[in-house]
């Protein structure tokens, strides 16, 4: 069995945590080669690059002389003191470790920094495990355009579903995609309660334990709008054939259907490291990578329409992947400020998508030439600044 090396990038956190738990499982699969972080957890990083014995290890904060450090107690705490990485420090390290040769790059940074690190990925060859759907989303025409056929493997569960449907029929045979949402802790509330919400309510996700930006945008439906304009570029499928249905249980990942009236569905129990796992051994499975369901136990699935008055963010996300351009990237740096000005209890709940609908509105989409990387960075800086001044924070608040 040939041994995968890898490159992770966003170790520390929620992807990246559950990643390290299927490499430490499946040793005889996967050898970690690099390990990348933002910096707000050394500690764990380093644990992390001592356990795994990585040949680099990066952060985007900090400076090479305290990770250095860090990673040196760390190796001293686990009897192997001799043990000294390649340190990388700075906003282009995981972009420096995304184009260094492995045979997968799982990217599970969050936010639209993933882009160049997902570029870099690409370009050099290396399959992207992607995760940081942000990058795809702001993106979508470079990222295609650098990614050969099969190059590009999603790890969302949901386009993880759907990759794996896809497999059940060709391509002119989908009628529709149809992607599963929890609906978050505030399903079925109407508008008018979700004005008082609190940030540490939603934050309480019934069924996913992810980052804060993740896990309220699960609950704004955001994450949901973000993976309509995904599945796009991925499948390439048009706005129109990507359905979205509220399903609370989270165990139907998300569904096929073909254009004889047969629906194929991806079903287990809620697990990221079954998606991770495949993302990072794509095409082949991972024997044992999740739990299986129980089917000698009696359950109900629930499937409900998506609720638009009240959750508008998928809405949004359909106008702006039809637009295009430098829109997604405008409707994702929008919803960033936004939700950091809702946990810093600046805003109310339903004032996210309202400023980002906001936004939206305001931009114009014109760039002279073609979309480039630049263009992107630009539109992502504009729409920060915009949201800003329309919720009156100072630079320092997003």
């Amino acid at each position: 069995m040939t041994v995968r090396s890898v490159t992770l990038l966003g170790s520390t956190g929620s992807i990246g945590t559950q990643a390290i738990d299927v490499v430490l499982a499946n040793l005889d699969r996967f050898r970690v080669r690099a390990l990348s972080a933002g910096g707000a957890n050394l500690e764990l990083l380093a644990r992390q690059a001592v356990a795994l014995q990585v040949d680099a290890v990066a952060a985007a904060n900090g400076s090479i002389e305290q990770v250095a450090a860090v990673v040196a107690a760390a190796a001293r705490q686990a009897g192997c003191a001799a043990y000294e990485p390649e340190i990388l420090v700075g906003p282009q390290a995981s972009t420096e470790l995304a184009s260094r040769p492995v045979d997968v790059v799982l990217n599970g940074m969050t936010g639209s920094i993933g882009l160049e690190p997902t570029l870099a990925a690409l370009l050099a060859g290396n399959t992207l495990a992607l995760a940081n759907k942000e990058s795809l989303i702001v993106g979508g025409p470079l990222v295609r355009a650098a990614a050969r056929p099969g190059q590009l493997v999603p790890v969302d569960s949901e386009h993880s579903a759907l990759a794996q449907c896809l497999r059940g029929g060709r391509a002119q045979e989908v009628r529709r995609l149809v992607l599963t949402a929890s609906g978050g802790p505030f399903r079925g509330m109407p508008r008018s309660r979700l004005r008082d919400v609190t940030p540490a309510q939603a934050l309480a996700h019934p069924t996913w334990d992810m980052g804060r930006m993740v896990t309220t945008n699960s609950a704004t439906l955001v994450n949901k709008g973000l993976e309509v304009i995904e599945a796009h570029l991925l499948f390439d499928i048009p706005f129109d054939r990507i359905d979205v249905v509220v399903h609370p249980q989270s165990v139907v990942h998300s569904m096929v259907e073909f254009f004889d009236g047969s629906t194929l569905a991806q079903a287990s129990p809620p697990d990221m490291r079954l998606p991770i796992a495949l993302g990072l051994g794509w095409p082949d499975r991972i024997p044992d990578a999740a739990a299986a369901c129980d089917w000698t136990q009696a359950a109900t699935w629930e499937f409900f329409p998506l609720d638009d008055d009240a959750f508008p963010a998928v809405a949004l996300a359909r106008r702006v992947g039809s637009a295009g351009g430098t829109f997604p990237a405008v409707y994702n740096a929008a919803n960033e400020v936004s939700v950091n000005a809702f946990h810093d209890e600046a805003i109310r709940f339903t004032d996210i998508v309202d400023t980002v609908a906001r936004v939206v509105e305001r931009h114009d989409g014109s760039e002279s030439g073609p979309l480039d990387v630049a263009a992107v960075l630009r539109a992502d800086r504009w729409a920060r600044g915009e949201a800003r001044r329309i919720l009156g924070l100072s630079e320092e608040r997003e």
